[in-house]
């Protein structure tokens, strides 16, 4: 929660699943969202096999994936199984979303 107050001041709608990349997954592929944000910066490993799962599902094939933060190898790692994500810094987040979503 604590990391989507940024977004949420900035007016984004944002849900939250840091627990579980299960139960992430179903909820989006229930209800596909804009973009998916990935912060690499905890839990690393199961955000991007989140990511990676929901590139196999027509439902969210095409959804954007950004990937926030993160040690230079856990980046390469998240680029090199989801290789069409962004890779943002946590600054550059905002800007990266109001591209994606124009």
């Amino acid at each position: 929660e604590e990391l989507a107050k940024p977004l949420r001041h900035e007016g984004w709608e944002v849900v939250v699943e840091a627990e579980e990349g299960a139960r992430a997954c179903r909820q989006i592929v229930g209800a596909v969202p804009d973009v998916l944000v990935v912060y690499l910066t905890r839990l690393p490993s199961h955000g991007i096999g989140t990511a990676y799962y929901l590139r196999s599902v027509p439902e969210t094939r095409h959804l954007p994936i950004v990937f926030v933060g993160g040690e230079k190898e856990t980046v390469a790692k998240a680029k090199s199984k989801v290789p069409d994500a962004l890779c943002v810094s946590a600054t550059d987040l905002a800007k990266a979303l109001a591209g994606l979503c124009e």
